[in-house]
């Protein structure tokens, strides 16, 4: 009895293995073709111009709309939230100086003048609609504010002609490559259908799956703090007439104090707004970050319309324009942080030489201002 149980153990061990050795080769097959047609499709040259597709207004407004069913969904009480990072962990004053050895080519828009300071109002937040408990997974944005900035700007009149506003989130790429995606992906999203948001259809050619994958890696765990994370914008932008860019943000060390946070409590709701409180209003120190740009390489893969592809930064390497130093402060007060939910970010206020180009920005200019509009518009605030 026992040499028939070892005969068919070996037997069914022998299959197993064979069948788990197909199961690799296949992968192994599958992720080889798989790199071999990324590195095809992901080949330049690429325009260094805008491309706008037929239909994109028509997708625009049905966004518009799906954003405002969503912050209906999501409002607090009667009070009605952003359609993304409704949860801020605060809004605090900082400073921003122009690089003193900043290269010609880039010295454009507000980085005009090396070593011109800024005065700046940053905001940090979560990304998801809705506001959950900071040890959640989920993005995590840095906007930030340059006040008093003169000139011209692309949204006169809107309340916002003396401001600069960069949109940043903590990851390189975004998860869909369009409006036509987003418009697609969204939609499902706000009807509840977050499969369908990458899996449309039965047909395996409507298959997202490398922007899953983006998503799943965008909603990662929360930082020690939102002072020690670095932060992209995504979308491409002008920086005068003769550069496409994309920014980031990263923390500085030189020339800020060394500062280590305490152990906190991750379980606690807002633990993200009490590391800031911590390091800014109990300890008294700074925080820094370089602000920095990526020049466009239209040579390479370096695509304007399509913001699922991180520009490779050994074909172009980023470029610090300036730092932000935000200051010891106390900035966790009602008054504050009713101030704080009621700013507008928005890339569009901004200076020509600063214009965002590519669909996602353009869907931007028009979703954000009317979800903006709405708002203020249901919670009785004035203008824009």
């Amino acid at each position: 009895m026992r040499s028939l149980l070892t005969r068919i153990w070996l037997f069914l061990g022998k299959w197993l293995g064979r069948l788990l050795l197909a199961v690799a080769t296949i992968g192994l097959l599958g992720w080889g073709i798989g790199s071999l047609y990324y590195a095809w499709k992901f080949s330049g040259p690429v325009s260094a111009q805008e491309e706008i597709p037929p239909g994109e207004a028509q997708l625009t407004q049905a966004i518009i709309e799906d954003a405002v069913r969503i912050v209906e969904q999501h409002r607090d009480n009667t009070r009605v939230l952003r359609d993304a990072h409704a949860k801020a962990h605060g809004c605090v004053k900082a400073e921003v100086t122009v690089a003193s050895d900043l290269a010609p080519g880039l010295r454009q828009g507000v980085f005009a003048e090396p070593g011109h300071k800024w005065a700046a109002m940053v905001r940090f937040s979560n990304g998801n609609a809705y506001p959950q408990f900071d040890s959640a997974r989920d993005a995590r944005g840095m906007a930030i504010k340059l006040l008093d900035v003169p000139g011209a700007k692309l949204m006169p009149g809107k309340g916002h002609d003396t401001e600069q506003d960069f949109v940043m989130f903590n990851h390189p790429v975004f998860f869909v490559r369009d409006v036509a995606e987003y418009r697609q992906n969204f939609a499902a999203q706000a009807s509840g259908q977050k499969v369908a948001a990458f899996f449309p259809s039965w047909k395996p050619s409507t298959w997202e799956i490398r922007h899953l994958v983006i998503a799943l890696q965008t909603l990662a765990p929360a930082p020690d703090s939102p002072l020690q994370a670095g932060y992209n914008g995504i979308a491409p932008y002008k920086l005068g007439e003769a550069n496409n860019i994309k920014y980031r943000v990263i923390p500085l060390s030189e020339g800020c104090p060394a500062y280590q946070l305490p152990k906190l409590n991750e379980k606690l709701p807002n633990f993200l707004r009490t590391a800031m409180y911590q390091q800014l209003s109990v300890d008294r120190v700074p925080a820094c970050f370089a602000l920095q740009v990526q020049k466009q390489d239209p040579s390479k893969y370096m695509p304007i319309e399509d913001v699922s592809v991180e520009w490779s930064e050994k074909d172009s390497p980023f470029q610090t324009v300036a730092t932000v130093s935000i200051p010891p402060q106390d900035f966790d007060s009602r008054e504050q942080n009713l101030a704080c939910d009621n700013l507008s970010y928005n890339p569009w206020h901004a200076l020509p030489e600063h214009r965002p180009i590519g669909g996602i920005n353009r869907l931007r200019k028009a979703v954000y201002e009317a979800v903006s509009v709405y708002r203020h518009e249901r919670n009785g605030v004035g203008g824009e």
